[in-house]
């Protein structure tokens, strides 16, 4: 590896999970090299680290050593035959980059993937799943008027493409290709964009008759659903591996999981911290860090249950349903998260997506 890049994945034991967040976005190299001043090697952390750090009740102000993994593969630099080792330790253990130390323990090099396999497959074999994902698309798109007046929310534009296709796209390469769409606003526009399109996925759809809320069509695709499904608004696009996530779901035993991406949230102003009526000090333009519904989620087809047939029910209150009796957990992302569903979203969205 490059020396200059080695360095950028390099970082003190006292980064904070929102540093480490922000430093795995910018490096796009998927872990970090926890190191003391002298460059020896204390652990790795990758976003799946951090992801576990949050749901075990860290902060994001909390430091990168609390979450680090202090077991990790090496290789050192006089040693032979390194790049035949690491090949087979990549496709065993899984792993797509080894670190290479010196004698004293310091990092000196990372052997890749491309290094070895001389090629930017993963080093993960995909495998196609029979779980449904269902696509709410019955909405009206209230806050992207008048664009919805004359398209449905589904059919917006990314670039040249849909934003339904897109989504689709990035379920199919984590292995899932079986969709079903809850229809509704301006339907005939997206059951004729799909039938036109020989797309390789099974396509199949339910109509609502009156507007049953971001919830409630899901009671129509009852006698479709026999395994744990995902359950997708067709304004997000998410950058993730769902195949993960449906594997996080299954080793949680959840009902419900919830997809959640950090945002850091801004406030404009002065903010007064005070007690019992006196000013304890002014917080000049303070940052909150939050997790935010995306609007993805993965459930078991008993939820559905929870839902009356043809009544109108939100998302939010279905989830609040099932809290009070099963367990619902979260999958926390750090980015990659593109929310469509309102002009200003949408338009520095399709910018930062290159549309």
């Amino acid at each position: 590896m490059d020396k200059v890049k080695l360095k950028t994945l390099l970082i003190p034991s006292d980064t904070t999970l929102k540093e480490s967040m922000q430093k795995l976005n910018d490096t796009a190299e998927q872990i970090l090299f926890v190191t003391d001043e002298d460059n020896k090697l204390l652990g790795t952390v990758t976003d799946g680290d951090i992801r576990r750090g949050l749901i075990n009740g860290l902060k994001f102000s909390d430091k990168a050593e609390k979450v680090m993994s202090r077991w990790f593969i090496s290789f050192f630099n006089d040693e032979s035959g390194k790049k035949v080792k690491a090949r087979k330790m990549m496709i065993k253990e899984e792993v797509e980059r080894i670190p290479v130390l010196d004698k004293r323990g310091h990092i000196i090099d990372v052997i890749l993937w491309t290094d070895v396999f001389g090629q930017k497959e993963s080093v993960k074999q995909r495998q196609f799943f029979t779980n449904n994902v269902v696509i709410m698309a019955g909405g009206k798109g209230n806050r992207l008027d008048p664009f919805t007046k004359v398209l449905p929310k589904p059919l917006i534009p990314i670039g040249e493409r849909p934003i339904i296709e897109i989504i689709m796209e990035k379920l199919y390469k984590c292995g899932f290709h079986n969709f079903i769409y809850t229809l509704n606003y301006k339907k005939e526009y997206i059951k004729l964009f799909l039938k036109e399109n020989n797309f390789p996925y099974s396509i199949d759809w339910v109509e609502e008759e009156d507007y049953l809320g971001t919830a409630g069509s899901l009671s129509l695709i009852n006698e479709k659903i026999k395994d744990t499904f995902f359950v997708v608004n067709c304004d997000s696009l998410l950058d993730v591996d769902y195949e993960d996530v449906l594997k996080w779901h299954k080793e949680h035993n959840a009902s419900v999981t919830i997809i959640g991406c950090h945002n850091e949230i801004k406030i404009p102003f002065g903010v007064l911290e005070m007690s019992d009526g006196a000013l304890k000090k002014i917080l000049e333009k303070p940052a909150h860090d939050v997790i935010i519904n995306t609007g993805v989620y993965v459930m078991e087809p008993h939820i559905i249950s929870y839902i009356q047939e043809g009544t109108q029910i939100d998302m939010n209150e279905l989830i609040d349903l099932v809290a009070d009796k099963e367990k619902i957990t979260v999958y926390p992302i750090t980015d990659g998260w593109f929310d469509m569903g309102q002009w200003e979203g949408y338009k520095r969205n399709v910018e930062e997506l290159g549309g």
